[in-house]
């Protein structure tokens, strides 16, 4: 495996990338040993001091230990607070990819598959088919957040404002999956979009059945002008999420198996009951 010649980071940041991912993703298990320096050398086709440097990333990171004369090994621990868009990206590397979101609005993820779509755009990563399934909350009612400081009262504008934040990144979602197909660059390319009337107060992602990703959103107190006038409100702040990583393990009977069924579980029957399409 040799590295991208079209991305444009630091060759030591790309292995970094692929070590992290394959760590968080348990391609190396928990207390297994990594590869020489040499062997990464030939493997990604680099010098010995970026695999060092690469290296010593993962060890700042807490991924990784190294003992003196043996060599580096994965923690034991790895259920970490983690960044999403590795995984989504090595998501992207299957042929059947599927994507689950359910939260307030889909503005991180539709950022984070601007990398993946990008590369596949490019020729990079060659997916023979992608399913997207967003399930957002109900704006037409009144919900727990947003809300009004005085007297947590209910506000229509606020609800518009956070319907409008959810249908622009849905809306830009389903378009640059959907283009691809068009383009035909991937044989099948589908985004669906439901709601549903609960306020979502958490964040899930389940990637191809394998992987969820799930945070509690903090909210926060702020003020906005909406619709031309001040507005003081409680609000739920997303870039603040920390996601916590589950993956199938070796077994049905793992933590990591039971959680991702459960997640999986869930979504499923909240899409097929009382989620449904938002009339336009």
């Amino acid at each position: 495996m040799t590295l991208d010649p079209n991305d444009d980071r630091p060759p030591y940041l790309q292995v970094n990338s692929v070590l992290r991912a394959e760590i968080l993703t348990r391609k190396f298990e928990p207390g297994t040993q990594l590869p020489s320096g040499p062997e990464l050398a030939k493997r990604f086709g680099v010098a010995r001091g970026t695999v060092t440097r690469a290296i010593d990333m993962l060890r700042d990171e807490g991924l990784i230990v190294t003992r003196k004369g043996s060599g580096s090994y994965v923690r034991e621990r790895t259920e970490r607070p983690v960044g999403l868009r590795p995984h989504l990206e090595m998501a992207f590397g299957d042929p059947q990819v599927t994507v689950d979101f359910a939260g307030f609005s889909s503005e991180t993820l539709h950022s984070a598959m601007q990398e993946p779509l990008d590369k596949i755009r490019a020729g990079r990563l060659r997916p023979e088919s992608i399913a997207v399934r967003l399930l957002l909350p109900d704006t037409t009612a009144p919900m727990a957040v947003p809300t009004l400081v005085d007297g947590l009262a209910d506000d229509p504008a606020l609800r518009d404002r956070a319907r409008d934040i959810a249908l622009t990144n849905a809306a830009g979602i389903k378009h640059s999956v959907e283009v691809l197909a068009e383009l035909g660059l991937v044989e099948k390319a589908t985004v669906e979009v439901k709601v549903y009337r609960a306020t979502s107060l958490f964040k899930l992602y389940v990637l191809n059945h394998r992987d969820v990703f799930f945070g509690f959103y903090p909210l926060r107190e702020r003020t906005l002008a909406v619709e031309g006038e001040p507005r003081t409100f409680y609000d739920i702040t997303g870039k603040d999420t920390t996601l916590f990583h589950h993956a199938v393990g070796p077994d049905a009977e793992s933590m990591g198996s039971q959680y991702v069924q459960q997640a999986t579980t869930w979504f499923d029957s909240v899409w097929s009951t009382i989620a449904f399409e938002r009339a336009a």
